[in-house]
């Protein structure tokens, strides 16, 4: 018969093999959790699994007419244009083909109202503000505006690729904005900027020569000089802090939401959202940089 001290030996390795074996079993199921959990996040943004619109259809709103940079020939279908590119990227992130995007026109104004969307999201220079994210989603940002120089026609600053070159320019530039801050602080004129309430009265000022150049963000540089002051070109374009994020914008709370974050973060990590960029927001667009 075995000796008490024996039998309390045998007990001894009986608790601790059970609890090495309950250790193990312990791990095995942290793993398999965290895994499961994983593989969960990754097979909701499976294309099969997305919510959409239109079953099997990746439905993508902007407004019209579409204009460049952002968009070619009125045409956001054919992949030409910033956002065009961008958008068509994302989609293939998602896994769609070009064939299963689907474009439909949303008026600016209406696309960040508050309620039901007809569109899974909308790419269309929508910043991204507070007040806004109180009522519809935004995806991650794709673009931030950097400062643009426009001058007028025939002017003798249209040579200029530097910041210095600027030093003796006189410059508008409306009150209040970020645009002031970056002249101020980052041109920093040998003159004061004239500043002005509005950015009428700032194209008005470009137009009536009262200034050398004037300064405003990227996109609204576009507009001036493809629509306001004919003749006017951008100097170029530099990096100042504040710009303006751009984000897709999907319907409040949606589900896509998280995948289009992915398949945006997957463009950028890439480098193709850079190239992107470059390619429609850069000197081919008439915006060299200026350092």
């Amino acid at each position: 018969m075995p000796s008490i001290r024996n039998r309390l030996a045998l007990f001894l390795l009986v608790v601790v093999a059970a609890f090495t074996i309950a250790s193990c079993g312990d791990d095995d199921d942290g793993d398999s959790g965290s895994s499961s959990s994983q593989s969960a996040e990754a097979d909701s943004c499976a294309k099969g699994q997305l919510t959409l619109v239109n079953s099997g259809q990746l439905t993508i709103g902007t407004d019209k007419p579409a204009f460049p940079p952002y968009f070619e020939d009125d045409d956001p279908t054919n992949g030409k244009g910033f956002e065009s590119a961008v958008a068509y990227g994302v989609a293939k992130n998602l896994g769609f083909s070009n064939a299963e995007v689907k474009w439909t026109v949303v008026p600016f104004n209406s696309s960040y109202a508050p309620g039901p969307k007809k569109f899974d999201f909308d790419i269309n220079q929508i910043s991204i503000t507070p007040d806004r994210a109180k009522v519809v989603d935004f995806s991650d940002p794709y673009y931030v505006a950097p400062q643009a120089v426009v001058v007028g026609k025939g002017s003798d600053l249209a040579g200029a690729t530097s910041l210095a070159d600027l030093k003796d320019a006189t410059i508008g530039v409306q009150i209040g904005t970020t645009s002031l801050d970056a002249v101020k602080d980052v041109i920093k004129p040998s003159n004061d900027p004239k500043v002005f309430n509005d950015s009428n009265d700032v194209v008005t000022a470009l137009k009536q020569n009262q200034v050398d150049a004037i300064v405003a963000d990227l996109p609204t540089a576009f507009y001036i000089t493809a629509a306001q002051v004919p003749g006017s070109k951008i100097v170029g374009q530099f990096n100042a802090p504040g710009g303006d994020s751009f984000g897709m914008l999907l319907e409040k709370d949606s589900e896509l939401t998280p995948c289009v974050n992915k398949a945006l973060g997957k463009l950028e990590s890439s480098g193709e959202l850079k190239q992107i960029t470059d390619r429609w927001m850069g000197e081919a667009a008439g915006a060299p940089e200026l350092r």
